[in-house]
């Protein structure tokens, strides 16, 4: 048997329809909303790069050229940005395009709809023995150690077919995800039995909420090529994971150390800006100071 890789590849989800941002999504994605002032999308790289990811394999679909764009050079900025002589601002955009080995590859619209799909997208640009990182394109973290590094060492440790990044959400919030139920017995820590799709919270196995980092192997793709499409139609993740462990493969549900952020709807992206802005020194005083005299709390 071939040996095992290390992991350097990460698979990024981006090729939803951002209705819910309508009309600022119609002519881009989701994921090149600013947070402050970098793309959604930027974050997600940078935190694949921080974990020791090479190669970045980005799932777009028509009319999303913009992210290949983006991670590419501009080389009329770049003349403006060095003859107006702003070399910070320069420095800045020539990083972009060095900060991995981009690859680009479009979801077509013959396959399903759902967040398991650009599994199938990607099924031969990953290597039968080589495990992988997965990322919903807008799904943002906030740790000390980068949650994907975080989930990587999981793997290293233990060899599951996939670990899926689980937090903790209030009950209100359950209905919204994914919720997983432990093993009483796994053979490692944190062993999922069953996961179970946006349930009522009456329904739902747990309050730990399913969110987009995961390391899949190829047991994965070659589940998500086997099973059928679930919840309103839709190709899910959460199912192809229930398959695997119903067949005894390990599937770990891994509570992740650090804040998990979504930017799924206008509210939560408000709320996901604040707290990046929080995290930066030269914005956080003013911007405080900016809510106290704004709003009677």
């Amino acid at each position: 048997m071939p040996k095992e890789k290390k992991i350097t590849k990460a698979v990024i989800a981006a090729a939803g329809t951002g209705t819910r941002f309508l009309p600022a999504t119609k002519n881009q994605p989701k994921e090149m909303l600013p947070i402050i002032d970098k793309p959604i999308i930027q974050y997600l790289v940078e935190e694949a790069v921080a974990s020791g990811i090479k190669d970045i394999i980005l799932v777009t679909r028509a009319g999303h050229h913009i992210m290949e764009d983006f991670f590419d050079n501009n080389r009329e900025l770049e003349k403006q940005l060095k003859e107006t002589n702003k070399l910070d601002r320069l420095r800045i955009i020539q990083e972009i395009p060095k900060m991995a080995n981009f690859v680009y590859t479009r979801q077509r619209g013959h396959l399903p709809y759902g967040n398991a799909t650009p599994l199938l997208v990607v099924k031969e640009l990953i290597d039968p023995n080589e495990a992988f990182v997965y990322m919903f394109g807008d799904d943002m973290t906030l740790s000390e150690k980068p949650v994907t590094k975080q989930l990587i060492e999981v793997y290293e440790k233990c060899h599951p077919s996939a670990i899926l990044a689980v937090q903790e959400v209030p009950d209100s919030e359950v209905p919204r995800y994914g919720t997983v139920k432990y093993k009483e017995h796994g053979e490692c820590e944190y062993e999922m039995e069953l996961g179970v799709e946006k349930a009522p919270i009456e329904e739902a196995p747990s309050n730990m909420a399913q969110f987009g980092r995961f390391i899949f192997t190829n047991d994965v793709i070659k589940e998500a090529l086997k099973v059928r499409t679930g919840k309103d139609n839709e190709l899910w993740v959460i199912d192809i994971l229930n398959s695997l462990a119903q067949q005894g493969k390990k599937v770990i549900a891994q509570p992740i150390e650090g804040e998990w952020l979504t930017t799924g709807d206008p509210l939560r992206y408000l709320q996901t800006t604040l707290k990046f802005a929080m995290q930066r020194p030269e914005l956080k005083e003013d911007l405080t100071k900016f809510i106290k005299e704004n709003w009677d709390f």
